[in-house]
C-alpha cells in the first residue's frame, strides 16, 4: 500500500468522523501543510469520493459520497492485508536475528525502544529460549509491556548480550547514541531491511 492510499484512507477516515474537521486540522493530523490537505482534498472530491456542502455561509462541510464509503472500504482491506503481511515479514526477519544471536551464544537481549517493533521482539523474545533483560529508551520514564522503561545510561550498568535496536526510522543515530554510552559495536544489533546487521 502506497503513501498516497495511506493518506487517502485516513483523510476519508477523518471526514467520517467528523463532517466538520478543518483543512487545518487535517493537515496537522496527516502531518502536512494546509495547502497540501487542500490538494489532496479536492483530489477526493473530483474522484467523487467527497462532497463539499457550505452550511450556513461560511462554514464547510465535506460528506463522504457512496463512492467513498466504498473507496474508503476497499482501503481499509488493502491496509489490513499490507499490516498483516509487514507484522508477518518482521516477526520472521526478528526470529531469524535473534536464531543467529542465539546460535552464537547470546543469551541476554536488551531492546532499545518502545514501538511497534519492540513489542514484536518481545513476543518473539518469549518464543524463544532467550532472556528479556529489559526495555530502554533514550529520556523516558514509566512502563512499556508491564516493564519497566529504564533510561539509556541505565544500560551500560546491565549484563547483557545484546542490544536490539527496535526502530527502523532512527537505527543510525541510536547506534551511534549507543556507542556512546560505552556499548561494544559487536553488541548492538540492528534490524537492516535485508535483516540485521551488527
Amino acid at each position: 500500500m502506497n503513501i498516497q492510499a495511506q493518506r487517502d484512507l485516513q483523510l476519508l477516515n477523518e471526514v467520517e468522523r467528523n463532517a466538520a474537521v478543518t483543512q487545518r486540522s487535517l493537515a496537522r493530523n496527516l502531518g502536512v501543510a494546509v495547502g497540501l490537505a487542500n490538494l489532496y482534498l479536492k483530489r477526493l472530491v473530483r474522484k467523487g469520493h467527497i462532497k463539499i456542502t457550505t452550511i450556513p455561509k461560511h462554514r464547510i462541510k465535506y460528506l463522504l459520497t457512496p463512492r467513498g464509503m466504498a473507496e474508503k472500504s476497499r482501503l481499509t482491506y488493502l491496509y489490513m492485508q499490507y499490516s498483516l503481511s509487514y507484522y508477518r515479514k518482521m516477526r520472521e526477519r526478528l526470529k531469524h536475528v535473534l536464531t543467529g544471536l542465539s546460535v552464537a551464544g547470546a543469551k541476554r537481549i536488551a531492546v532499545y525502544g518502545t514501538g511497534e517493533l519492540a513489542e514484536l521482539a518481545y513476543l518473539t523474545l518469549r518464543e524463544m529460549d532467550m532472556t528479556l533483560v529489559g526495555f530502554v529508551e533514550d529520556k523516558h520514564e514509566g512502563t512499556f509491556l508491564s516493564y519497566p522503561l529504564w533510561p539509556l545510561e541505565a544500560l551500560p550498568n546491565w549484563e547483557f548480550d545484546a542490544v536490539l535496536i527496535a526502530d527502523m526510522e532512527q537505527t543510525d543515530k541510536i547506534h551511534g547514541t549507543l556507542i556512546g554510552q560505552g556499548i561494544a559495536r559487536d553488541k548492538i544489533v540492528r534490524l537492516s531491511p535485508m535483516g540485521a546487521s551488527l
